[in-house]
């Protein structure tokens, strides 16, 4: 049994594996200010609804975390609830992908987790869209390097800077509009996010093969895929647990 977990800036993700397959998973709130205690009383309660007793004594735990205050957070859970070391993914990690950007220590261990995972089920040029508290996407050549990516704001991100700017504007559904030209406020919003979203991953898409002068496959990750992916025309697979795949990849190249 393998523990993967993604600790992201809004939302933690834990994903139990039996082998390749994943038999268990779930989401949680993040919060950097949360002890190993915290989160060890959430786990605890989260196996043993799964029938997993702790210490369950897994083969390892693997992390992704882009929240620093909780890295050591994370070691100390796997230690004192899971009864096992944690691997980090960081600088020095084996990923068995080279990595091109010019300072490899400020990619987020999320986007290069994701990119592994994408180029292992793809096997040539790729783009790697997460809907996260960011929208990112990360470009991966054909022969299998990570060369760099675009960071914009996510949706949730963009509409609370609506709703803090404008006076008269509120917070809305995060849910697909029935025309592009909106009759009311909440349509005109979910409009502009939904499809103005959607015309982005296009049109970035677009700029990247033009740069890079190769056709490139598409593919999604995070929170919010499965609501913008269907208004692409680009994006050709959305993967929920693309970063727990890539976690248990890149577990069992260093521990081989």
């Amino acid at each position: 049994m393998l523990v993967a977990i993604d600790v992201g800036n809004t939302q933690t993700v834990i994903g139990v594996y039996d082998g390749e397959r994943l038999t268990h998973h779930w989401r949680l709130c993040t919060n950097a200010g949360s002890t190993a205690d915290e989160y060890g009383v959430l786990v605890t309660a989260l196996f043993g609804s799964a029938g997993l007793a702790l210490p369950c004594r897994p083969q390892g735990v693997v992390v992704a975390c882009v929240v620093p205050a909780l890295n050591q957070v994370m070691e100390q859970l796997a230690e004192r609830y899971l009864g096992t070391g944690a691997l980090l993914i960081g600088p020095g990690t084996r990923t068995g992908m080279p990595i091109l950007y010019e300072n490899p220590k400020e990619v987020g261990a999320d986007r290069i987790v994701n990119a592994v995972a994408a180029f292992e089920r793809l096997h040539s040029a790729c783009v790697v869209v997460d809907f996260g508290t960011a929208t990112t996407f990360d470009y991966v050549t054909e022969r299998g390097e990570y060369v760099g990516g675009i960071i914009a704001p996510g949706l949730s991100v963009a509409m609370d800077a609506l709703v803090d700017r404008a006076a008269r504007l509120y917070r809305v559904e995060l849910v697909r509009p029935r025309e592009v030209v909106g009759r009311t406020t909440v349509a005109a919003m979910q409009s502009g996010l939904i499809f103005g979203y959607a015309a982005m991953v296009d049109g970035l898409i677009e700029r990247i093969e033009q740069e890079r002068r190769v056709p490139a496959h598409v593919i999604a990750t995070g929170g919010l895929a499965e609501l913008v992916a269907p208004e692409t025309r680009r994006i050709e697979a959305v993967d929920e647990f693309l970063t727990l795949k890539g976690l248990r990849l890149i577990f069992e190249r260093n521990r081989r």
